[in-house]
C-alpha cells in the first residue's frame, strides 16, 4: 500500500530503522505491506519525536498526533502537535486584569493559566501565542498572537480562536480572518463580548483555469458567491449546491484540472478524500460528478 507522510515540521522519517529522509508539508512516499508491523518515527529538531506502529489496527485507531486521510493514492499521514524536548517551566509573562490572574507559560507547550478568587483553568494554545499581549475588551479578554488571536470570557472560556489580524480592539474587537484558500477569501468580523455582530467575506484574487474547480468547493464551503463559477444551468441551484456536497472540511487540488479531492470527517483523527469532477459549458461549470 501507498503511504504518504507529512508533518506541520520538518522532521527525519524513519521506517522500522530506515531511514526515507525529511517529511514536512511536502510528503514522502513509501510502499509498505500494512499487514506487517512497521515502526515509524518522525522526529523535528529541537521536539520529541512521535512514534507508533503502522499495521492493520492503526487503520481504525490512530494515535493523537496523527490525522489518518484515506484517498485515492493511498494513506495519507499528516504528523502534528510535537512536544519541546525542554520540558523546564518558563514562565513568559504574568498580568492581572480586573481581579483575574493571567499566566502564560511554555513547558513543551504553550499554555495559559486563568485563575481568580472562583475558577482556575489551564488552557492549552499554540506556539504562535508564545510571544503574545492580553487585554481587556468589553466583558472579555483579547489574547494576541503570531497571526492569531483568542477572546476569553470572564470565566476562562474560549469563545473565539482563530488566525487572523486584529483591526479593532475594546469592547468591540474586530478582525480579519484568511481561509488560506486559492482565492485568497478572508472574513472580516466583529465581536461584542465574544458574541459574533457582523461577518463579511473579501475575495482577493480570480482564480486561474488550473484552479477553477478548487474555487467552486473552496467558496461553497466558506459560504461566498458560486454563481460567478456556475453556469445558468446550475446557477439557479447555488444555494443547494453545499448540501449536496455534505460536510466536507477543505477541497484539495489533484493531477486533473477538472477534479478536485473533498475532505469528509469519518471520525476523530480520521477523514475520507472523496473525488468530484467537474464539466464546463462556455467557460462555467454545468455538471458536478462524484467519482
Amino acid at each position: 500500500m501507498r503511504i504518504l507522510f507529512l508533518a506541520d515540521k520538518k522532521c527525519s522519517l524513519t521506517v522500522s530503522g530506515l531511514y526515507l529522509g525529511i517529511v514536512d508539508t511536502f510528503e514522502r512516499a513509501a510502499e509498505l505491506d500494512i499487514a506487517q508491523k512497521h515502526f515509524v518515527e518522525l522526529k523535528p529538531a529541537g521536539f520529541h519525536p512521535v512514534r507508533f506502529c503502522l499495521d492493520e489496527a492503526f487503520l481504525f485507531d490512530p494515535p493523537p498526533q496523527v490525522s489518518l486521510y484515506y484517498a485515492r493514492e493511498g494513506l495519507a499521514l499528516y504528523c502534528s502537535g510535537f512536544l519541546r524536548e525542554d520540558a523546564s517551566l518558563h514562565v513568559l509573562w504574568q498580568k492581572k486584569l480586573d481581579g483575574v490572574r493571567f499566566t502564560l507559560t511554555l513547558q513543551q507547550k504553550v499554555q495559559l493559566i486563568f485563575e481568580d478568587r472562583d475558577r482556575f483553568c489551564i488552557l492549552d494554545l499554540d506556539d504562535r501565542f508564545e510571544r503574545s499581549t492580553l487585554e481587556r475588551a468589553g466583558d472579555c479578554f483579547l489574547l494576541e498572537g503570531d497571526g492569531c488571536f483568542a477572546v476569553l470570557s470572564a470565566a476562562g472560556e474560549i469563545k473565539v480562536l482563530s488566525d487572523g489580524t486584529v483591526s479593532e480592539r475594546g469592547g468591540t474587537v474586530r478582525a480579519e480572518i484568511p481561509f488560506h484558500d486559492c482565492m485568497g477569501h478572508s472574513a472580516v468580523a466583529e465581536w461584542e463580548n465574544g458574541e459574533m455582530k457582523t461577518c463579511s467575506i473579501r475575495t482577493a484574487r480570480e482564480p486561474c483555469a488550473a484552479t477553477y474547480a478548487l474555487a467552486l468547493f473552496e467558496s461553497a464551503l466558506i459560504g461566498a458567491d458560486c454563481v460567478p463559477f456556475l453556469a445558468p444551468s446550475l446557477a439557479e441551484k447555488a444555494d443547494a449546491l453545499k448540501e449536496f456536497l455534505g460536510n466536507y472540511t477543505s477541497a484539495v487540488l489533484t493531477d486533473r484540472t477538472n477534479e478536485v479531492g473533498l475532505v469528509y470527517p469519518r471520525k476523530k483523527n480520521v477523514f475520507d478524500v472523496r473525488y468530484f469532477r467537474v464539466e464546463t459549458e462556455d467557460g462555467k461549470i454545468s455538471n458536478i460528478k462524484e467519482l
